[in-house]
Parts: structure tokens; sequence; C-alpha cells
């Protein structure tokens, strides 16, 4: 494992080679990749299995935030074949894909961004989401992880398995990439961009906690992927 000097080197160099390199609309670029995204994101195997393993047996009606082709879902259904699934995501194309791998099973897909989607009230036995929820400023996530919160059955489970960033350096440097690179884009305000923005695991647990979450595990992987386990505790 790189140490993380190392890995800071490479970021900012990275960072400098791709500096006049434009952000995307989020859907658009998922769309252009949309051929070779599986096996882009085959390197994470690992935290898809576990992703998988840590959603208890009992639950029944579960909500994919961001759900893409549906990964984590192979592994998730391959436990448990029998899951309720409503799959949210911005890219219709990803969507069609996961619907093709998935036409026998109880799967409903919404093309919408999730931030606006109605997720009702106590209605969940699980949220989920994976490397999705990365791309955006904790100035929104705590909004919707508040809305998660309130979406959940008591009891129920929101389990997020994420980048992380390593140190408050790589948040605050890859935040500032961002804001900067934002001003310059002729992307619309109001539209959602392909840019890695993560939070630090303290600072992503305290979101969490802020909105009443308790945290019961978190798992960091050899493949670079969080995963968070926040549950709806009863007073």
């Amino acid at each position: 494992m790189k140490s993380k000097e190392t890995y800071m080197q490479e970021l900012k160099q990275w960072l400098k080679d791709t500096s006049d390199s434009p952000l995307e609309e989020m859907s658009d670029f998922f769309t252009k990749r949309l051929d070779g995204y599986e096996e882009h994101m085959s390197d994470l195997e690992k935290s898809y299995q576990m992703f998988a393993d840590i959603l208890p047996l009992k639950c029944r009606k579960v909500l994919d935030l961001g759900c893409g082709t549906g990964l984590e879902l192979d592994k998730i259904w391959q436990k448990n074949p029998d899951i309720e699934v409503t799959g949210v995501d911005l890219c219709q194309s990803m969507l069609n894909k996961l619907q093709e791998k998935h036409s026998d099973k109880p799967l409903t897909t919404i093309c919408q961004d999730y931030f606006q989607y109605d997720f009702g009230n106590g209605k969940w036995d699980a949220v989920i989401s994976f490397e999705s929820l990365h791309h955006f400023l904790p100035e929104r996530k705590i909004d919707l992880y508040r809305k998660i919160f309130h979406s959940l059955k008591d009891g129920g489970i929101f389990i997020l398995g994420d980048y992380i960033a390593c140190c408050d350096e790589e948040e605050e440097l890859l935040r500032g990439v961002y804001l900067k690179k934002r001003t310059l884009s002729p992307v619309a305000e109001n539209c959602f961009v392909h840019f890695d923005i993560p939070l630090t695991l303290d600072h992503e647990k305290e979101l969490l906690q802020n909105v009443g979450f308790t945290i019961e595990e978190v798992l960091r992987n050899p493949d670079n992927a969080t995963i968070i386990t926040a549950a709806k505790t009863l007073p």
C-alpha cells in the first residue's frame, strides 16, 4: 500500500496533468463510458462482495442511490434473490443495462436526481449507495443524509461504500480544484458534474451522526473502498 506522501504526490501530479480537462456533465460522462464501465470497476470486486455481505438478510425493501449498472446488486441478489430494490440513477443507459441483467428480479428503476426524488418516510429496510456520493459537497450531502434517515424504518440501516479522502489535505485540495473548475465550466450550475470531492472518514461520519445516525461499523478495504454502516436506532 502506498504511503500517504506518495499518494498525495501522485494525486497532485495527476491534477496538474489534467488541469486543462473540462468538467463533464454526470450523465454524459457515464453514458460515454458505459461499454467499459463494469470492467473498469472490477478492481472493486472484493468491496462489492463485502458490501453485499453486510446487508442483513432480514432487509426486504432496499433503495439504491446511484445504482448504475448494479454491480453491488449483482452480489446482493446472489445472496438473496427476493430482495425488492428501487434503484435511482441519473443515467438511463446504465439503468437499461441493469434492467437487462436483472429482468427476473423485483426491481424498479428511477431515472432521476436522487436529491430530488421523494424517498418517503419510514419506508425502507435499508438505503444503500456505492461509489456515488463522493461527487458532492458536504453542504448537499447532509440534506440527503437527513432525507435518508427519515425514509428508513426504525432500526433500518444506511450502507455507504465510497471513496474516502486519506487526509484533510486531500479533501481540501480536491474541493479547491473542483470549485475553480466549476467557475470555468460551461456546464449549467444546476447540473451535476463528474469530479471526485471525497471527505475524510471523520468528516463523513460527522455528517451522518449530525442527522441522527449511529455508526455501527467501518470497513476499509485493500481496493481503497470504505464501507460505513449507519443505523437509525430507536431513542
